[in-house]
């Protein structure tokens, strides 16, 4: 595959998955997710593999989920909702190697919904992390939603998808969202130590491990699939179209003016 929207490098056992559209804050479209998709499955079979990295490009962003300035009635690719998100989430959860999120700037919608997913993630001290999908029109029913709450509590995960409010890396590193925070100057020594650290060990004991941790929330995948199809028909609606287009047209949204 010809990448158009990532960034894919080996070295030293590590792959790393740069998502890279700085212009549109990392937020990805059918065709990033197409790519992602390819990628991990290439690092899953790669045997010199041991540790992958899920980045963005640049300094102002980790990923910022779908592109809401490419979707008009649907994204445009396939899938239930013309996006295959749940198969990138899904990519990340059945490779066999960890995945470590390196969170350089905004996690927001989506994109904190992927650092959610990532079996590890490492924050620089001005990232963001948040939801912002029923202020946009939008939600993750599946792993960006019940797993976040495996992950943070349910208060907390409530708290996240109710409210859209933003989360400094500190809070995020409170609550168990991420698993460390460093300097932005001092990211890549940080993840680098912590990927040479798992490059060192069994490979196949690895594997089991990640395997078993996802056995107690594999049901979430069932859930998410299922809640995809409903959502297909919420994006239908005038109140999901009026999220995207306040947010377009850079207003406040009138949701209650749509509901039937």
């Amino acid at each position: 595959m010809q990448y158009e929207d990532i960034l894919y490098t080996k070295a030293d056992g590590i792959a790393t998955i740069t998502i890279n559209r700085p212009k549109q804050f990392n937020a990805f479209r059918a065709q990033t997710c197409e790519e992602m998709i390819h990628a991990f499955k290439d690092a899953d079979f790669d045997k010199s593999i041991g540790v992958v990295v899920l980045t963005g490009a640049g300094e102002k962003a980790f990923c910022t989920g779908g592109d809401q300035g490419t979707q008009d009635g649907g994204y445009g690719g396939r899938g239930v909702i013309g996006l295959p998100i749940e198969e990138v989430q899904s990519a990340i959860r059945d490779i066999s190697k960890p995945v470590i999120a390196r969170v350089n700037g905004y996690a927001i919608g989506g994109g904190n919904v992927l650092v959610t997913i990532c079996d590890l993630a490492i924050a620089s001290d001005n990232a963001q992390l948040g939801q912002a999908g029923p202020r946009v029109g939008s939600v993750d029913p599946g792993f960006g939603t019940a797993l976040l709450a495996r992950v943070v509590g349910e208060k907390k995960a409530r708290e996240i998808w109710y409210l859209c409010r933003r989360y400094t890396a500190q809070e995020a590193l409170q609550m168990g969202l991420v698993n460390a925070v460093v300097p932005q100057d001092q990211l890549d020594a940080e993840v680098k130590k912590w990927c040479d650290e798992i490059v060192e060990k069994s490979p196949t004991a690895i594997a089991l491990a990640k395997k078993s941790f996802n056995v107690d929330t594999e049901m979430i995948r069932g859930m998410g699939g299922l809640a995809m199809h409903a959502l297909k028909l919420y994006y239908e609606t005038p109140e999901s179209a009026e999220g995207g287009n306040a947010f377009r047209e850079k207003r406040k949204p009138e949701f209650r003016k749509h509901v039937k």
